[in-house]
């Protein structure tokens, strides 16, 4: 069993997601990779309301390919479910970023939690090679930690 820590570094993006159907598999729980989709759904979110949209950047030539990927799945979540999924930026390099989340579901009067996790994203041109972040666009990633 893993033990690796996943601190959600402040500021925390959080927006809410309904599974649909086509998110889960035959016994209506979503289906694992799908949790990668919902983590990619945050981090869109939280980048396109505190930093910069992926969309300019890549007008700029660039590119945030996933490098690693990890998840820790805690309980399911089923169709229908209304979901929170939380973001935070962990880390920022000069050619590299790191994202956290949290996947949870209300349950009454508390959250549980579903998956937490984490990705790795490289910094590269379109043909590829690892580039640095332009300094506009670290300035903008990296404004969001002072937010």
């Amino acid at each position: 069993m893993s033990s690796l820590q996943l601190t959600m570094q402040e500021p925390v993006f959080q927006v809410e997601y309904r599974v649909i159907y086509g998110d889960t598999d035959a016994g209506s729980v979503v289906y694992n990779a799908n949790y990668l989709r919902f983590f990619e759904i945050g981090r869109t979110e939280m980048m396109r309301a505190w930093a910069i949209p992926y969309k300019e950047i890549e007008q700029q030539g660039l590119i945030l390919p996933v490098t690693e990927t990890y998840l820790r799945y805690k309980a399911p979540a089923f169709y229908d479910d209304l979901i929170t999924i939380a973001a935070s930026l962990a880390e920022l390099k000069k050619v590299s970023c790191r994202f956290h989340y949290r996947i949870t579901r209300r349950m009454e009067e508390k959250e549980q939690l579903l998956v937490k996790g984490f990705t790795n994203h490289a910094c590269v041109n379109r043909q590829g090679k690892l580039t640095p972040f332009p300094e506009k666009i670290r300035q903008r990633i990296d404004g969001m930690r002072q937010m």
